[in-house]
């Protein structure tokens, strides 16, 4: 029967060890997943079993470092050394405040609380013989509180503050005496509460404990002058790990049926290289560091290969019997994740090269492939924010909502079993070598009063809201929409610009050749023959880029194309009565030419750009728009484009993103007023003969409250927004006048920097509309509580953040911000028209299979379908953009290789929509709608000039029938011969 027993027991051992690192295809699986759908925010729920914690340390947390017959830990010691300022003596003053602890714990609604026990105040020199009741007593009453509350208690054995006796009179941890000494300790405390303790950790962080304990000497007990005593340290501390497995496994189990593990804390690292050999220091960085302690426990009880081949003799070696002592000492995988380690207590060395990364799922996944897929229990996992940051933590919450969504997506899509998550901490506490120049805590703790009062933060709310939900269920707002749009509903792309060919291209060649038709067919070009020159007029058909761009645009399925006139390049001088004769014969053929492949052109007359002004020379060195005579040239020049181009052109922008926040207000002032002079100037001599329309397009990204429950953020956000959009349409489309929160805010501020409309100017420019144009492309987050001074706008007093879950590109993609957007202008302007003029992200050229465009497209087209069909926006066009790499880099529908066209996945996938009409639902009717006349580039010679296009096609088919005559005979003599 031992035989037997043994042979399990090596077959065991066998299979555990069957596949090294086996978590090495991590990278490799992850780089397949698709893109960017598996980037995507996933909505589900946890399994209805999964644990929800909070977690806290004595030492952080406790104070009365004193009191009650406690004795001095390490900690204690530590922080009165050296040049450190602050300590834990007082902490949060836990000791003095379980209820108010409790009452936190219950209002997160978690199911367990993580927390440890302070080993001095039980033991005050570490061991049995200084038993202190007291303090035994305050654990008694945590953990009966803790019950009647329906918590179930996490208790951390010894999270880094080792009685200061042990370190004195033994060394602490480096002395092996230790192992026998912590498991007396275990054993007190498991005879002691753990009746009524179902989870332990016997060791936390045994990483930090080790290297940076006995080390670097970042932490307590500040030891940092033998190289190779951490890992001495860190083989007691496996050992003593295993001591007190082994004795709750013969002692405890049966009667008290918890399990217990360690608490391992891990970095996450990705290759800097696509190589093999960048995998391998991948895996090598993680074995030195989590590996360290996950593979004695859960593989072979003994150190990870990359470990022992690099260090050598600085290792120290497990006996046969030390290996099966540890190897199997736990009962599930106890993950520390986020800021007690991540980029802070790994230093370059351990990376190897790599680069590190906060990607929770992956490390996930990794510990699954590579300790033989065991429960996981994330016991630590959070971020931090300044220590002067008070209630307002947005950017806490957003690391727990990563965190949390990607521990989610390791259930759902990877397969790992992830058993329970725990946020770090309940409440701001000491930070270690950090001391109080962070917070990590759900709630905030005012450090300066005596009562020291738990109150909630934002990330409080926002994980209690996760609790409830157990995770994040989808709403009917989140799901795709079935819909169509309206029969004559705009589909258009836009571009900056087109490309222009001033001089014809076709009949330019003045060579002479000879055409081989009785072989191969080639064009030989004869040497030193020239034609003579032709003396005819130009004709649209003679530039070969105006064809060649319309077809482009028309293979796309759109009914509009929207491009930018350069005002500096058709009137040079800024005088009208000097333009740019060619060059406006350019753009008068390429509008042509887009109706007749039936494609609206939708005309910008000046585009704003940051690198440059685009006016005229003499306007530009001339204080740009500061001058108030740039409005009266742009109003001559708008006339002017009308004149020439009006017969074509029935859309009109006057300006194109004119509310960039480089622009000045007395800039913005004056670009108002061109604005509606070029738009009373069309109203006025031009509506009535050419039946357009005429508006300007704002930029208008989305601005939505870091913390949308909060006021303090709500407030800023919509400053934001006046700021940013009403700046420019409240005069226009509102009052005739700036918004009043803008006027307000200024004032507060006693700026002067807002002019005043005088009664002449609001009247001139409100109401000079035909409809509402946006060009939207990202969103973005604020927040009234200032973290960051780089993204921080001292003026609007409001900080600038994003959603750590949104895919980047480089901007977020945030589809549901386009709808928002939309339902703001119908908010404030009622039942104004409206089109999404430009709408696009930017990725990478070379990438033809622009799998992120399809992507973004498809949601964005979806989210305004909402706004239309179930928020009663009166959506009257959508506009992808933009056409081409090649004049709007990175954001095009073609890409292109030297001079080869390449037609993008997303392309093909845009026609599909539009096609459709929208999404419409599967198995509904096919929308009747009016059919359009398919283009015919000659057509319109027969309608009109009929005698012309009768005379052309005779003429043709005479010149057919001698060709084929001219040929046949030809060929019949050949064959004769």
């Amino acid at each position: 029967m031992g035989a037997l027993l043994a042979l399990f027991t090596f077959l065991a051992f066998a299979a555990a060890a069957a596949k090294p690192n086996a978590g090495l295809k991590t990278w490799g699986r992850f780089s397949k997943l698709p893109y960017p759908g598996d980037k995507a925010f996933l909505y589900g729920t946890f399994p209805k079993d999964f644990m929800w914690a909070v977690g806290t340390a004595a030492y952080q947390v406790e104070g009365a470092f004193e009191k009650d017959g406690k004795g001095l830990s390490i900690w204690d010691t530590f922080t009165r050394g050296g040049n450190r300022k602050a300590t834990g003596d007082v902490g949060s003053d836990s000791y003095h405040n379980i209820r108010a602890d409790i009452r936190a714990i219950r209002q997160l609604g978690v199911s367990h609380y993580r927390f440890s026990l302070s080993w001095s105040r039980i033991f005050p020199n570490g061991t049995r013989g200084s038993y202190n009741e007291i303090g035994t007593n305050y654990y008694r009453n945590l953990i009966r509180r803790l019950k009647e509350s329906r918590v179930q208690p996490v208790v951390t054995l010894y999270h880094w503050d080792l009685p200061d006796h042990l370190q004195q009179s033994l060394g602490g941890w480096s002395n092996p005496e230790l192992v026998g000494i912590f498991r007396d300790y275990a054993d007190f405390c498991f005879q002691t509460f753990g009746d009524d303790v179902k989870f332990w950790i016997t060791i936390d962080n045994p990483f930090v404990v080790a290297r940076h304990g006995y080390g670097t000497g970042v932490v307590a007990p500040g030891i940092k002058n033998d190289p190779d005593l951490p890992f001495r340290v860190g083989h007691n501390l496996l050992k003593a790990h295993a001591a007190a497995w082994h004795l709750y496994n013969r002692h405890y189990r049966s009667r008290q049926q918890g399990k217990l593990s360690m608490a391992l804390a891990s970095h996450w690292i990705k290759p800097s290289r696509t190589r093999l050999e960048s995998l391998r220091e991948c895996q090598c960085s993680l074995d030195h560091v989590l590996g360290w302690f996950a593979r004695p426990l859960f593989i072979d009880g003994d150190y990870p290969p990359c470990m022992k081949a690099r260090l050598g003799s600085r290792l120290p070696s497990f006996t046969q019997e030390e290996r099966e002592q540890v190897r199997g000492t736990a009962d599930f995988f106890a993950l520390s994740h986020g800021a007690a380690l991540s980029f802070q207590l790994i230093n370059e060395s351990l990376k190897f090269g790599q680069k590190e990364d906060l990607d929770l799922r992956m490390l996930l996944y990794w510990v699954n492939a590579e300790y033989n897929k065991p429960p996981i229990f994330v016991v630590q996992s959070g971020w931090y924010v300044l220590g002067n940051t008070k209630t307002e933590d947005p950017k806490h919450m957003y690391y727990l909502k990563r965190f949390i969504a990607e521990a989610l997506k390791s259930i759902v899509i990877d397969g790992v079993n992830v058993i329970g998550y725990t946020a770090w901490s309940l409440m701001d506490g000491f930070e270690w070598h950090r001391e109080y120049g962070i917070r990590r805590g759900l709630y905030y703790v005012n450090f300066n009063t005596l009562d020291m009062k738990r109150e909630p933060k934002t990330s409080a709310t926002f994980y209690r809201n996760i609790i409830q939900k157990n995770g994040f269920p989808e709403l009917p707002e989140n799901r795709p929409a079935q819909g169509i749009f309206p029969c004559d509903f705009a589909w258009g792309v836009s571009a900056n610009s087109i490309q222009v060919e001033t001089t014809p291209s076709q009949f330019a060649d003045p060579s002479v050749y000879l055409w081989n038709i009785s072989n191969n067919g080639e064009l030989l070009r004869l040497e030193g023959l020239s034609a003579p020159p032709l003396r005819r007029t130009t004709h649209c058909a003679d530039y070969a880029t105006i064809r060649q761009q319309v077809d482009e645009i028309w293979q796309v399925g759109v009914n509009h194309f929207h491009f930018s006139l350069n005002w500096s390049a058709l009137v040079p001088t800024g005088d009208v009565a000097h333009p740019n004769t060619t060059l406006l014969g350019y753009y008068r053929c390429f509008t042509r030419q887009l109706l007749q492949a039936n494609v609206t052109p939708v005309v910008t007359l000046w585009h704003h750009t940051h690198q440059r002004s685009s006016l005229p020379a003499p306007l530009d060195s001339n204080n740009k728009w500061l001058n108030r005579e740039t409005s009266e040239a742009f109003a001559e020049y708008a006339r002017l484009c009308y004149r020439e181009l009006g017969a074509h052109v029935k859309m009109w922008i006057t300006l194109n993103e004119p509310n960039d926040e480089m622009v000045s207000y007395q800039e913005g002032h004056q670009m108002l007023r061109a604005h509606a002079l070029a738009w009373r100037a069309y109203d006025r001599e031009f509506r009535h003969t050419q039946g357009g329309q005429v508006s300007l397009a704002l930029h208008m990204d989305w601005v939505e409250p870091a913390f949308s429950f909060s006021r303090e953020d709500v407030e800023p956000a919509k400053r934001v927004l006046d700021f940013r959009i009403g700046w420019f349409a409240e005069p226009i489309f509102g009052s005739g006048d700036y918004p009043l929160g803008m006027r307000s805010w200024l004032r507060q501020l006693n700026s002067l920097d807002l002019p005043v409309f005088n009664e002449e100017d609001r009247l001139l420019v409100k109401g000079t509309y035909d409809f509402f144009a946006i060009s939207h492309f990202s969103t973005k987050l604020v927040t009234h509580a200032k973290e960051d001074s780089y993204t921080y706008t001292a003026r609007l007093e409001v900080q600038h953040m994003i959603d750590t879950t949104w895919i980047m590109s480089p901007r977020p993609v945030v589809p549901w911000g386009l709808r928002k957007a939309l339902n703001w202008v119908r908010e404030h302007y009622c039942d104004v028209p409206v089109y999404v003029m430009a709408n696009g992200v930017q990725e990478d050229p070379a990438r033809f299979k622009d799998s992120l465009r399809v992507y973004y497209l498809y949601n964005y087209i979806n989210e305004a379908l909402k706004a239309y069909t179930l928020d009663g926006v009166n959506l009257k066009g959508y506009f992808a953009y933009a056409l081409s790499d090649q004049r709007d880099p990175g954001f095009g529908l073609y890409g292109h290789v030297h001079e080869e066209v390449i037609v993008k996945a997303s392309l093909s996938n845009y026609r599909n929509i539009i096609q459709h009409n929208g999404f419409p639902i599967q198995g509904s009717a096919p929308q009747q709608c009016p059919s359009t006349p398919q283009p015919c580039l000659g057509c319109h010679v027969l309608v009109k000039r009929p005698v012309v296009g009768f005379l052309t096609l005779v003429g043709s088919g005479v010149l057919i029938t001698l060709g084929l005559i001219i040929y046949y005979t030809a060929k019949r003599h050949k064959e004769c011969y």
